[in-house]
């Protein structure tokens, strides 16, 4: 937690390959540490031929106390997927299955965290590349979003390159962050990010181009304002 902020992270890892295509997960881990967040979510986690130290043991022992997985590929050698971490205690963890018909499977880890300023719903995603793929993606995860009460962010690689996640996202969560950050050297498309609400609960966001060597993506970093999740607490402001 930093000052008056609850800080987040999000961030296609690339399978922890760099731009030298070497597998090194400590570069991933010290960029991340820089920057203390409390919240990170992670894609293309992939433990297939590194079964002796599990990715995700080493990325919770170094970033959160607390976890979440989406298994997207079970292999003999590992399996491949997505992650949530969390300074604080996950509570009533979901797996929302966005999985489409001949296409890699996908899912959504749903988590509600105990913040020292109040209850906070957390949704990472991977979404699909295919545009009809992602929208109906996008459209399950709208109908789960109706679903949920009070303080709400969802953060992950959303593959937006069409404007459909944008499209359908912003009427229900209105603040988001607007980065580029793939290709990681020379960044031209916007498709990984954060929505949240209520207005004002995203208070600023940033990229880290020194992540460029790590990742083929840029990690996205973000401040949540605790004002306004504690005025949510008290009853002050409406989702």
């Amino acid at each position: 937690m930093i000052d008056d902020c609850i800080r987040l992270a999000t961030w296609n890892i690339h399978a922890g390959i760099g731009a030298d295509r070497r597998y090194n997960l400590t570069r991933i881990i010290d960029l991340l540490r820089g920057h203390a967040p409390d919240i990170i979510a992670l894609q293309e986690v992939d433990s297939r031929g590194r079964m002796e130290d599990l990715p995700l043991n080493v990325l919770t022992r170094a970033l959160g106390a607390y976890s979440a997985e989406a298994r997207t590929i079970v292999a003999p050698d590992g399996h491949y997927g997505h992650v949530l971490l969390s300074r604080w205690p996950m509570h009533d963890v979901r797996l929302h299955d966005l999985s489409m018909p001949h296409r890699e499977a996908r899912f959504a880890i749903e988590a509600g965290l105990d913040t020292p300023f109040g209850r906070l719903i957390v949704i990472a995603a991977h979404l699909g590349l295919r545009a009809g793929e992602c929208r109906q993606q996008i459209d399950r995860l709208c109908q789960i979003i109706g679903t949920i009460d009070g303080p709400l962010i969802i953060v992950g690689d959303f593959n937006d390159w069409h404007g459909h996640v944008r499209h359908m996202l912003l009427p229900l969560l209105p603040d988001r962050s607007r980065h580029k950050t793939f290709p990681a050297r020379y960044p031209l498309l916007d498709i990984d990010g954060i929505y949240a609400r209520p207005v004002g609960l995203l208070k600023n966001s940033w990229t880290d181009r020194t992540g460029r060597s790590a990742s083929d993506h840029l990690p996205v970093i973000a401040d949540l304002s605790l004002l306004v999740l504690d005025q949510h607490e008290a009853g002050g402001i409406a989702s």
